[in-house]
């Protein structure tokens, strides 16, 4: 079994509340939910106005399969916020 996690921290331009902010997360994380079989939820920055982090979590029998779900939403996440850091981590059990 292979668990593939990323946690993607994104900047948020011209966001000046945390109610706007809010908004934008939970559009890409229930963008991210409808569209790929994964797990997802922000994880940090929760009470700054301009930057957010999600965290993304894919479980599979086969590592490049894991890693190829995880670049998928990385580069679906990328198209509709600004990326700041992306770190992954694929963890064989």
């Amino acid at each position: 079994m292979v668990i593939g996690v990323a946690r993607l921290s994104f900047h948020l331009p011209g966001n000046s509340s945390l109610k706007g902010k809010r908004k934008v997360v939970k559009s890409v994380i229930d963008r991210v939910k409808s569209r790929f079989n994964v797990t997802v939820a922000e994880v940090d920055h929760m009470d700054l106005h301009q930057r957010a982090t999600i965290g993304v979590a894919v479980v599979s029998n086969e590592a490049p399969h894991a890693d190829s779900q995880i670049q998928t939403v990385i580069r679906f996440v990328g198209e509709s916020v600004e990326l700041l850091d992306v770190n992954i981590e694929l963890i064989t059990l």
